[in-house]
């Protein structure tokens, strides 16, 4: 399901870049996250207001707006599919294009014949996980004091937020999907002065997860088990600690 809807949500990803006004920072891309309806919702795409939207709850696409109200089940869909969905619902709801192309690159492939197939466990477990995440960042920002939007990339899928400590310090942190550094879906977070990562190598050991200094130049967490107070404490950790 991991690899499912990481394919699924750049058809949210491909409304944005159809519809929204580009962004140099590539922001007009990223994704919220509802934690009351369990669903990805993509920037506004009109001046009516309608989203397109990723519900976890029924593992569908959906259309949703003051005006328009439309929903596209994906299991037994094949990619071919959902994609003439799309393409006629856009030109009805918004008379305008949809285009399925992007300007970076995915760990997956997929052609016309793919076809999404529902585990409704794994997909509830994918959920908590975004919730987890979308809280845990939430409270971390009112714990320091930070400010930042809590945005998911569809690029790397990741929940993450952005904030500047000082006038030379900002930090990265959010939850990332399993990749080469931890095999699990984990809590991240790195330092950066400009744009390159800070030397952990004198860091203080954390009371939870632990610090990389390998390529990566931050810490992490290995999600499974951990509760919103033990991510907000990994979060404020390090944060303190880059300060």
């Amino acid at each position: 399901m991991k690899k499912q809807m990481h394919l699924a949500s750049q058809y949210l990803a491909a409304a944005a870049i159809s519809f929204v006004l580009e962004k140099d920072d590539d922001s007009h891309t990223n994704l919220g996250w509802s934690i009351e309806k369990k669903q990805l919702e993509t920037h506004p795409l009109s001046s009516s207001g309608d989203i397109l939207s990723l519900n976890y709850n029924t593992f569908s696409l959906e259309w949703n707006s003051p005006k328009n109200d439309a929903s596209f089940t994906l299991d037994g869909k094949t990619h071919q599919q959902v994609l003439e969905w799309l393409v006629k619902t856009s030109k009805t709801f918004l008379d305008k294009v949809y285009t399925y192309e992007f300007h970076y690159d995915l760990p997956y492939t997929i052609n016309a014949s793919y076809a999404f197939k529902l585990n409704a466990s794994k997909l509830k477990e994918l959920a908590s996980l975004r919730t987890l995440a979308q809280s845990s960042l939430v409270a971390t920002l009112k714990e320091t004091g930070l400010e930042s939007d809590v945005r998911i990339w569809p690029h790397h899928f990741d929940s993450g937020a952005y904030a500047c400590l000082n006038d030379d310090i900002a930090v990265g942190f959010g939850l990332a999907i399993p990749d080469a550094l931890v095999n699990e879906h984990y809590f991240y977070i790195s330092g950066y002065k400009g744009h390159n990562g800070l030397d952990t190598s004198n860091f203080d050991a954390l009371s939870l997860g632990e610090w990389k200094n390998d390529g990566f130049k931050g810490a992490v967490l290995p999600a499974t088990k951990i509760n919103k107070d033990q991510a907000v404490q990994f979060f404020t950790e390090a944060i303190n600690t880059y300060k």
